[in-house]
């Protein structure tokens, strides 16, 4: 691997890299004026909504809106991006009434977008602006302006998109958290949301993962040791719960248990479980995150654990095999 090179301090390059920065940080901070109660009737407007956020600009601004619509519709708020030139050859038809166009552009005249603000009234849907200039063309024929403004852009030149995009860029996060937190969306929803994501496995539940029904190793405390041995190699799990009343927990028989007493007792066949049986066995709850039900496997060292209710009766079991195939850690 390459050593970074040691610049001194005082860089062109460097000091370039840090006014940029401090002037796109400036940028969004400026935003913050800005928020007034027109930002919370768009998050009302969007939350009260049955159709999706589609939103649409040209450019950079284009990527921006493509990047907002990713954040809305990973937490909960349905949303694509619409190219507006598409738009304007046939895929306006992508629209319905009931949804709300997101329309995104820095100087608030962008033709394309301009040229699709009475169409986009006469579908029935709403139209939220988010520009750098309220005066413009596409903030006045909004039903909602959502100001981006900012006082210069980072590059030297005052000509590439830069502050604009960020704080563009910031104000979508921002309205994506504030409707996450307003549709009181939970570690749940997003879990179930990004099922083939990391983050989503984070937020699995043991109760999503656990083998239930038939697949549950259990049997009565009479139940034979020769029964016992039969239910534990049907199963495959390396253990057994003792049950009584049906599935109440009141112990377990594991493979290292028979091993033990096979070398130590020859009548062991003609005894039953609960003459064989570890009581107070470790349990876990249903509800607990799979990344605590790891912990619990490693910390105990053992190789499954059983899923009891508030009663304690047995739901499922969970192997450690199940937990490392989501890569927890």
């Amino acid at each position: 691997m390459t050593k970074p090179r040691r610049m001194p301090k005082d860089h062109p390059s460097l000091a370039e890299a840090k006014r940029v920065l401090e002037v796109e940080a400036a940028a969004i901070l400026g935003l913050v004026d800005h928020l007034d109660g027109t930002f919370v009737d768009v998050v009302e407007l969007i939350n009260g909504s049955n159709g999706r956020v589609i939103t649409m600009g040209l450019g950079k601004s284009g990527i921006i809106c493509k990047k907002i619509s990713a954040t809305l519709a990973s937490t909960g708020t349905p949303s694509f991006f619409l190219h507006p030139a598409e738009a304007i050859h046939g895929d306006l038809g992508m629209i319905v009434r009931g949804d709300v166009v997101l329309a995104v552009s820095n100087s608030g005249e962008t033709e394309e977008l301009v040229r699709l603000l009475p169409s986009i009234k006469r579908i029935g849907a709403e139209l939220v602006a988010m520009t750098g200039n309220p005066a413009s063309t596409i903030a006045k024929g909004a039903d909602y302006h959502l100001s981006a403004a900012i006082s210069k852009e980072a590059c030297p030149l005052g000509l590439a998109p830069t502050a604009s995009t960020t704080a563009t860029l910031a104000l979508g996060d921002a309205l994506a958290m504030a409707l996450l937190l307003r549709k009181g969306f939970k570690e749940e929803d997003f879990a179930f949301l990004h099922p083939g994501g990391k983050l989503g496995k984070r937020f699995l539940r043991v109760r999503d993962l656990m083998h239930a029904g038939d697949q549950v190793p259990i049997v009565d405390m009479k139940t034979s040791m020769h029964d016992v041995i039969y239910e534990m190699s049907k199963k495959g799990f390396g253990i057994t719960a003792v049950t009584h009343d049906g599935r109440v927990l009141d112990g377990v028989i594991t493979d290292g248990d028979l091993r033990r007493l096979l070398q130590g007792d020859e009548e062991i066949l003609k005894k039953t479980a609960a003459d064989c049986m570890k009581k107070n066995p470790v349990t876990i709850d249903g509800n607990e995150l799979a990344s605590a039900a790891l912990q619990v496997l490693e910390q105990r060292k053992i190789t499954s654990v059983f899923i009891t209710d508030s009663e304690r009766c047995v739901e499922g079991i969970i192997h450690l095999h199940d937990l490392w195939g989501l890569e927890l850690f």
